[in-house]
């Protein structure tokens, strides 16, 4: 299980993003953290794995597992973003190089964490494309040659190549059409079966978690104020907040 408990991050400006924060993430499901542009969703999630700026304040602790990730020396903390958990940025050119082809990225990423022949990286390279629905001829690709659709699969292989057992993603669905959505949700939820991983996903899209996730997690003005199966928050929603979120969804439906 992945635990969040009291987090707290300010930016250098002094900003207090996220307030006494508090999330659970077990095995094998999917949370989507949901919230309004500016509530401290993706700030959670970088506070988390200690990606803030320079010059940031992080407080409350963070437990993937039995590892307190705080505790940790800096190097271990590296090792543990990879190795333990790893992260989908937002916005699919932010997960790539432009001038590199994507072979070049991933045999990048796994020769600095794993011990692998350059063959055994290719061959999980392939793979691990061919689990998120790609050909291994993408790997002659640049960036620009491919769709949002195939870069996000390809930023989530790559999130993938030293197995972790957390994946934490933040609007994977940033940008991309409708149809585009429902294919990488599809995606991330078979992920999250079969590996029996945990996935916070961060959107600020409600219907799209509501047919996603397992749980939802409400946060607003830097707090988390609502958890719950995603059947009950929808059905039976109690902080105001929430409740304003669940009619705003019908009205949209109607």
């Amino acid at each position: 299980m992945m635990r969040i408990s009291s987090l707290s991050a300010t930016y250098p400006n002094g900003f207090n993003a996220v307030k006494k924060a508090d999330l659970k993430l077990s095995s094998g499901e999917i949370l989507a953290l949901v919230g309004e542009s500016g509530s401290g969703k993706s700030t959670l999630i970088y506070a988390s794995l200690g990606l803030l700026p320079k010059g940031s304040s992080v407080s409350g602790k963070v437990f993937f597992d039995d590892i307190e990730f705080f505790a940790l020396p800096k190097e271990g903390q590296r090792k543990i973003r990879w190795k333990k958990v790893s992260l989908v940025l937002q916005g699919t050119m932010s997960s790539f190089t432009p001038v590199l082809t994507i072979k070049r990225q991933f045999l990048e990423a796994m020769e600095e964490h794993l011990s692998l022949t350059p063959g055994e990286a290719m061959a999980k390279a392939v793979e691990l494309l061919e689990e998120v629905g790609l050909e291994g001829n993408f790997l002659a690709r640049y960036p620009h040659e491919m769709s949002g659709g195939q870069k996000q699969r390809c930023a989530i292989a790559m999130a993938l190549c030293c197995d972790p057992d957390y994946l934490l993603a933040d609007e994977p669905t940033t940008a991309l059409d409708v149809i585009t959505q429902a294919e990488i949700m599809n995606l991330l939820k078979g992920i999250a079966k079969r590996r029996n991983m945990g996935i916070l996903m961060v959107t600020h899209d409600l219907a799209l978690a509501s047919s996603t996730a397992d749980e939802i997690c409400v946060m607003y003005q830097g707090c988390t104020i609502e958890t719950e199966r995603s059947d009950i928050i929808i059905k039976s929603p109690k902080q105001p907040h929430t409740i304003a979120l669940v009619r705003s969804l019908s009205m949209m439906e109607e």
